[in-house]
């Protein structure tokens, strides 16, 4: 091994020596037949035993390191300049699969094995589509057009840039839902009256004008969709990691929160009514308190209308939900009632009769492609971060669970590049924000897709509605599509059936659902986020700052120690006390370790100390008042007598029942400079009583912390009391209590018997 390759630290083991070795230990009459010089050399040895020092039948085992890799920033700036700077061949081929992935799997496509099943499902699901962009778009305050012209291009881009072969990416409810906030609140910050800006869809893109007039809701719902592609940016600098700073009860509470806020909002659709459209906090109450205000106005149409399409909706989506395994395909019910109502309301004519509002006129083909308005992007991407936030988390989740199930890698920095590519490029034809839908997508994975082609067919379904079938739905209520809109929510709703399950297995997780879901549905969605994810945050540092410590016993006959409070049958070490700290040690949770180890072993070394010096300081005082005139020789023989009857104090045992302190590290994955500091402190405190502290189970980073801090006294003395293992440390802890044992009763012996002191002092 050439020098410094390698460097060099020692761990104490418990070893075996020899067969003859164990035995002498374990009976004393083996000790007996040896010869009484070796008798002598051994006590000599064990009786200068400090608790840093190690019994006679331990050894020093040498275990060398690897020598760490010296790490420069600026190699490895050079380094990767270096291979992103290369320009070959090769180079850009690899770059160009890993941004568009389409051209790494298309060259593969198996049409006969695959074809089918993705024509099928696109099919289903571009039907399914139809009646919920038309519906989402009313959600987020837009007109009918704009929701297919979402669905449309995102669908033909995500296919071209997406890793995961399941996902549906177009309008989504919750994020419909924020964008008809965010636009109706700027809308009434720019001057607009409910009149203007209310819930009518007719007229919507007549004052658009691209900045140098008055900007519409469109303007602005665009605005928000051009500031979602800053995930680009993010997820060429590799952020996607940032996703699982979002739990599954937070993204569940949110979404189960913004559906209880969009069923709120679809309220007054379903009962006809004209109320204002609250925003901010407690927009959720007081929505409710003007739907009760105004119920005696509602129009009686689209009540029922409303009621009977919910009582066929609801029941076939349960029917296809329950039985989608035995059904081919489910049955599109929402196309087929909104296909009907539609023929309904135009043939007996509910908005001139009822007064019933009605979608209006849907253009068909596309609009001349231009620029969002850039003046609106400022005060418009504050409202942006916690949609795209969410809109990214959907859709790594859904990706990552269906690539999981199917046997794919999804890339979740790559995810992010196709989401902020599907918000870019869409803005300039008028489609607002965008992300993975869950109801399409679980129908998308339901049906039997293969890869992204499917997402190819549904865009052919939408166009032909785009060219040819958008004006037929002029007579469709609005009151159907906040049916279908509510429909869509049931999968919200049943989270609730979810809490008791989640109750039993994790209540802090419980209270982050919670906290997420009414923070959302009584504040606002975008406070209700932010209130979740900093919830969330604080339940983590809770838990390593209050975590679970307890003392731990042997099981009989076995190396194996376990928690005491746990499991029953569980032996303890006389005299030896074994502490388990389960999470790092920190600054945040310093005093919380000092308090329940104290409390677990039920001693406290800092009043012990200080009541021993109390006693010390009494017993000096009564000494000092109690001296005699009486002779030098009788003084002498006095104390000689006292010397006699109390051995020395560095050879009595603690007056405690413990002699040795035992620190499980094993779910320790760190310690800072402050736990350092308190593992030394320990060691120190319980070294002034009398009790040695020793750890086990270290992992190498704490080990290294402990070496180069000189917790157990000067540097490089990690392995003085630091062991791989709780066993090891017991046996050290009750060979070195034996050989204590054995040191005080050789002191004992060499020291003159008491009676024959009173003898000479009485001569």
């Amino acid at each position: 091994m050439s020098p410094g390759a390698k460097q060099s630290t020692f761990m104490y083991m418990t070893a075996t020596l020899h067969g003859c070795l164990l035995s002498c230990l374990s009976s004393p009459g083996a000790m007996e037949d040896t010869s009484s010089q070796k008798l002598g050399q051994s006590k000599d040895a064990l009786g200068s035993l400090t608790p840093e020092e190690t019994p006679a039948n331990f050894i020093h085992v040498k275990l060398e390191e690897y020598e760490p890799a010296n790490f420069s920033t600026k190699e490895l700036i050079r380094k990767k300049s270096r291979e992103v700077c290369t320009c070959s061949c090769q180079t850009i081929i690899t770059i160009f699969c890993q941004l568009f992935p389409v051209l790494d799997w298309l060259p593969r496509y198996n049409v006969k094995t695959q074809l089918l099943g993705d024509v099928i499902s696109g099919l289903l699901v571009g039907i399914v589509a139809i009646p919920q962009s038309i519906s989402y778009s009313l959600l987020a305050n837009q007109d009918p057009i704009y929701g297919i012209y979402t669905n449309f291009f995102c669908n033909i881009i995500y296919v071209a840039m997406a890793t995961s072969r399941h996902n549906f990416v177009g309008s989504f409810g919750v994020l419909c839902l924020m964008i008809g906030q965010s636009v109706n609140r700027h809308l009434q910050l720019a001057g607009y009256s409910d009149g203007n800006s209310g819930s009518s869809l007719v007229g919507n893109s007549t004052s658009f004008s691209n900045g140098t007039g008055a900007c519409d809701r469109s303007c602005y719902a665009i605005t928000v969709a051009l500031s979602l592609s800053f995930l680009i940016l993010l997820g060429v600098l590799q952020l996607g990691f940032v996703a699982v700073y979002l739990s599954e009860p937070l993204l569940s509470g949110f979404v189960t929160g913004s559906s209880l806020t969009i069923i709120t909002s679809q309220m007054k659709y379903l009962l006809g009514l004209k109320i204002p459209r609250h925003e901010g906090v407690g927009s959720f109450i007081l929505t409710w308190v003007d739907l009760f205000r105004y119920i005696q106005n509602t129009n009686i149409c689209d009540l029922v209308t409303s009621l009977v399409a919910l009582a066929i909706i609801v029941p076939v989506k349960e029917i296809n939900d329950r039985y989608k395994e035995k059904m081919k395909a489910p049955f599109p019910i929402e196309l087929l009632v909104v296909i009907v109502a539609t023929v309904i309301s135009y043939y007996f004519n509910f908005e001139e009769r009822y007064k019933s509002a009605v979608c209006g006129h849907i253009p068909t083909g596309f609009r001349k492609p231009t620029l969002p308005d850039i003046n609106l992007f400022s005060s418009l991407a504050v409202d942006a971060l916690p949609i795209a936030v969410i809109g990214f988390a959907m859709t790594v989740s859904l990706a990552e669970i269906f690539g999981k199930k199917h046997g794919y890698t999804v890339r979740a920095n790559q995810e992010m590049i196709a989401i902020g590519m599907c918000n870019l490029i869409p803005s300039f034809f008028y489609c607002f924000a965008s992300s993975a839908a869950l109801t399409k997508t679980l129908l998308k994975e339901s049906t039997g897709t293969q890869t992204q082609v499917s997402g190819l067919v549904t865009s052919l379904v939408l166009l032909l509605v785009l060219l040819w079938i958008a004006p037929l739905f002029y007579s469709l209520q609005t009151s159907i599509l906040g049916v279908v809109t509510i429909a869509n929510l049931r999968g919200g709703l049943k989270k609730f059936h979810d809490i008791p399950h989640m109750w039993q297995l994790s209540k802090l997780d419980t209270v982050v659902w919670w906290t997420t879901m009414l923070s959302s549905t009584l504040i606002t969605t975008e406070i209700g986020l932010l209130v979740g994810v900093c919830f969330a945050l604080l339940c983590i540092i809770f838990r390593t700052q209050r975590p679970r410590a307890t003392l731990l016993g042997k099981v009989s006959d076995t190396e194996i120690y376990e928690d005491q409070s746990t499991y029953k049958q569980l032996s303890s070490i006389a005299n030896i006390k074994i502490f388990r700290f389960e999470s790092s040690l920190y600054y945040a949770n310093k005093d919380y370790f000092k308090t329940v180890l104290y409390e677990k072993t039920a001693v406290n070394p800092i009043l012990l100390a200080a009541k021993h010096q109390r006693v010390e300081a009494q017993a000096n005082a009564d000494t000092d008042n109690s001296k005699s005139f009486f002779s030098t020789r009788f003084d002498c023989l006095n104390q000689a007598k006292k010397r006699a009857e109390k051995p020395p104090a560095d050879a009595c045992a603690p007056s405690i029942d413990m002699h040795t302190l035992i620190l499980d590290c094993g779910a320790m994955q760190f310690i800072d400079t402050v736990g350092l500091s308190v593992l030394k402190e320990t060691h120190h405190d319980y070294k002034e009583v009398g009790i040695q502290v020793l750890l086990a189970n270290c992992n190498p980073s704490i080990r290294h912390r402990l070496r180069e801090g000189g917790w157990a006294g000067e540097p490089d003395s990690d392995g003085q009391l630091a062991f791989h293992s709780i066993h090891d440390a017991v046996q050290f802890a009750e060979r070195w209590y034996h050989a204590q044992q054995e040191e005080t009763k050789d002191r004992k012996d060499a020291l003159p018997h008491p009676e024959d002191l009173n003898f000479q002092v009485s001569l």
